[in-house]
């Protein structure tokens, strides 16, 4: 009798060959994985390398101080100033952005007609296209003058409330706290409606329709069943977005670089960003202390950013979109 337990030459070839390209596509993915990690760890490396020399001649306290010069062979910086400015700008921009982003989404997947949904987000995505520069002079020759009347009045009326107190509204023209994180809100808009826009659309649609055949309502439906679905995707959405701000660096610098920075937590205030103020000073890096100070700056930055993004996933539950 002819044995029963012969192999098919032709399947056990194929069976090799499937093996062969996944082993090969895994280490493929693995190597891709591995070359992101490795990057960000040199690019931390990099900064702290460089950022060491000028941190041990600095006199002043790098973490309190808002003095910032590099000049007369003197280092005397600290990062106070800067972190209050890009913070608060950041913090606006998302208080702003992110309710008016998830209702953008939200009319664009479940009460937008269909025929308006897809130009309407077009339109809304091509505000990503438009350059920082044309932003940063919108903010500070169109947006500022409209919101100084604005700005006064909140100054005037709730001055007692630190956030609208102390600042330099009548000196700034606008160009303060507040108009950059109008302009950022602005700015970030299309990342976060983009992301959960998508998220949105992946809600189950049995779970809409289940809702939907115990009579609730519109709203009902997108309460119990949409927003609990894309809570993940909302959460990544605005992290990206505030990625995004807090890096943000030539519309920022057009606002602000107009305006003094009183030292306080006020939105009426100007000063520099982290990103602003490295920009600015770009033309004097030509000497390695100085330029330490200024990467001393950014490293505080990137960790800013790997924070944020940290707390993020770390909210989400470790995923992009709900679940």
């Amino acid at each position: 009798m002819p044995s029963t337990t012969s192999k098919d030459p032709e399947k056990s070839g194929r069976t090799a060959h499937s093996r062969l390209g996944e082993t090969i596509f895994r280490s493929l993915a693995t190597t891709a994985g591995a070359t992101i990690v490795a990057a960000i760890g040199l690019i931390a490396l990099f900064l702290l390398i460089r950022a060491v020399p000028s941190l041990l001649e600095n006199k002043a306290n790098f973490l309190t101080s808002t003095e910032f010069s590099t000049s007369s062979g003197s280092l005397s910086f600290g990062i106070r100033d800067l972190f209050m400015v890009t913070v608060l700008s950041s913090l606006l921009a998302l208080l702003i952005a992110v309710p008016i982003g998830i209702g953008i989404a939200l009319f664009l997947t479940h009460y937008s007609p269909k025929m308006l949904a897809k130009p309407f987000a077009v339109v809304v995505d091509l505000l990503a296209a438009v350059p920082s520069i044309v932003f940063g002079l919108w903010g500070i020759f169109v947006l500022a003058p409209w919101l100084d009347p604005v700005a006064t009045f909140l100054n005037d009326k709730l001055g007692w409330f630190f956030l609208f107190s102390n600042g330099n509204v009548s000196l700034a023209g606008g160009g303060t706290i507040f108009t950059a994180g109008i302009v950022l809100a602005v700015m970030i808009l299309p990342i976060i409606t983009s992301v959960t826009r998508e998220v949105f659309n992946l809600t189950p649609r049995t779970h809409i329709e289940a809702a939907q055949a115990l009579g609730a309502t519109k709203w009902e439906v997108v309460r119990m069943t949409v927003l609990p679905y894309g809570r993940s995707g909302m959460i990544a959405g605005s992290m990206l977005g505030l990625g995004r701000a807090l890096g943000e660096t030539i519309a920022v610098l057009i606002v602000l670089r107009t305006s003094a920075q009183n030292g306080g937590w006020s939105l009426f205030d100007g000063g520099y960003t982290f990103a602003s103020k490295i920009a600015s000073a770009a033309a004097e890096f030509n000497e390695p202390l100085p330029t330490g100070a200024y990467i001393a700056a950014g490293f505080v930055l990137f960790m800013l950013t790997f924070v944020v993004n940290a707390l993020a996933r770390a909210a989400s539950g470790g995923k992009v979109s709900g679940g």
